[in-house]
């Protein structure tokens, strides 16, 4: 908690932002910091807006938090109200990240600087600042720890792969960084693509294209839906024989659909063992981690990212440029950008870099020291 205890520190310490936002609440009914986020099904967007909105609100900033549901119209209406409460900053994780481009431009006409958070809105050039992990190095992750896995010089290892919505730009960043690991060892033969014969027919090939890369999350996405995860591996699992089975490799594109692909797996008695993986550290999956359901997720601490977000919302108000170590192209600019370091958590570390640092507490779990 440190971290975000020094920036409500750092925050409480600007006194007038910009005249209107000397106290905290600005203008009477007015909102300084809008925030949209993709859906409130999911535990890692709840994780978000509780944070977001605690730090907003110590430090004395008013901020308000909409979602959009997984639609793009809802996200855009969401975007106008904010603009109506007056915000001077926008915080976005879009749903989709082309359709989003049309509530940029809104904000961006109404003098709103616009923040795409984790995800990155394309196709625009009204984004003034992306808060993101390195989505590049979260896939990359995967495909490390899946290769630490096969046992040396063995070959025709059974693996599968899932990705998220097609719809995401950070799905085919997910991906690229999983291809860039997994590749090479399905070219030699170490694996064999098991679900998606797109992959096995692109399996020589090193760096994909978009399009490339559309071709195979098109046959192995999510939706970043659980009951979407369930249902393709269990249909993946149905149509193949018992040769596919056995020990099984599983790239997963995040927590919530690495234990729908999990459970589905282990249902199935011709798989004797797998290794699954994930990202967000999700209490759910944390545990599933714990009881060896799941093999490993990519940390990427919302603590750091929100405060990522903030800083920038802040340095915004009160006229002045957040940092950038890193430029990300949306097909329409090079969007400044500050990436934050991933941690992998397996069971070997989860209590080090789960419960020591704070980021879930160890009453949350159960067998924690076994």
């Amino acid at each position: 908690m440190k971290i975000v205890r020094g920036l409500l520190v750092a925050l409480l310490s600007v006194a007038v932002i910009g005249g209107v936002f000397a106290s905290g609440q600005g203008e009477a009914g007015k909102t300084q910091v809008g925030i949209v986020l993709p859906t409130k099904d999911e535990p890692r967007w709840i994780q978000d807006q509780t944070r977001f909105l605690d730090a907003l609100k110590a430090a004395g900033f008013s901020a308000n938090v909409l979602f959009s549901q997984g639609d793009s119209a809802k996200e855009k209406s969401n975007v106008e109200a904010l603009i109506s409460q007056g915000i001077k900053v926008l915080v976005i994780c879009p749903h989709d990240s082309a359709a989003a481009a049309a509530a940029a431009d809104l904000a961006a006409k109404a003098g709103v600087k616009v923040i795409s958070y984790d995800r990155l809105i394309t196709g625009t050039p009204n984004v003034d600042y992306y808060v993101t992990f390195d989505s590049v190095q979260v896939g990359a992750a995967w495909g490390d720890y899946l290769n630490s896995k096969v046992p040396a010089g063995s070959k025709n290892n059974n693996l599968y792969i899932y990705a998220g919505a097609a719809s995401d730009n950070n799905a085919f960043l997910f991906f690229e960084g999983a291809w860039s690991k997994l590749q090479p060892k399905i070219a030699d033969g170490t694996y064999i693509v098991r679900n998606s014969d797109k992959a096995v027919a692109l399996k020589d090939k090193a760096k994909l294209t978009r399009d490339e890369m559309a071709q195979i999350i098109g046959q192995v996405t999510t939706n970043w839906n659980f009951n979407d995860a369930k249902s393709k591996a269990e249909a993946n699992l149905t149509a193949v024989g018992p040769e596919a089975k056995g020990t099984v490799y599983i790239c997963a594109p995040n927590d919530g659909t690495a234990r729908a692909i999990a459970d589905a797996f282990a249902a199935d008695k011709a798989v004797t063992k797998y290794y699954i993986t994930g990202q967000d550290a999700e209490i759910a999956s944390i545990q599933y981690i714990i009881d060896g359901k799941q093999s490993m997720t990519v940390l990427k601490d919302v603590r750091t990212l929100v405060q990522d977000a903030i800083n920038a919302a802040v340095a915004y108000m009160k006229g002045q440029t957040p940092p950038v170590t890193a430029y990300y192209n949306n097909g329409k600019k090079d969007v400044p950008a500050k990436p934050t370091a991933i941690v992998t958590v397996t069971k070997e570390n989860v209590k080090k870099e789960i419960i020591d640092s704070g980021y879930w507490s160890a009453d949350k779990f159960t067998g924690l020291d076994k």
